[in-house]
């Protein structure tokens, strides 16, 4: 269960926390790589349920888990809705360029 104080998600790791091995291991699998190739081209925080992943509700709520808790995504509630992030400034920050190589490389994976 997520940690949760009134509405709110309290398991972020820190912005100076954010360890590199955290990250890659996050951005391993197929699927969280094509949650941060639409939250980069997305101008908004988008809803868990309106990200275009194919796996069930139950595996694509421990892909966000594990995104977020590697410091990649923030999420909020917005009313009963979570809403997802991407921590650019963070993680541009701690690795500067790693995250524009990974959503090159996740866009030409999505391109097929």
């Amino acid at each position: 269960m997520t940690a949760q104080t009134a509405g709110r998600i309290t398991d972020h790791v820190a912005a100076e926390d954010i360890a590199l091995q955290d990250v890659l291991d996050a951005l391993v699998d197929p699927v969280r790589r094509s949650i941060v190739r639409q939250l980069a081209d997305s101008d908004r925080g988008i809803p868990c349920g309106a990200f275009d992943i194919s796996v069930t509700r139950s595996t694509s709520t421990h892909h966000f888990k594990v995104l977020r808790r590697a410091g990649i995504i923030r999420q909020r509630y917005e009313g009963t809705v979570k809403l997802n992030t991407l921590r650019r400034a963070d993680l541009d920050r701690a690795f500067p360029g790693l995250l524009d190589t990974i959503i090159d490389a996740a866009r030409r994976e999505a391109e097929g």
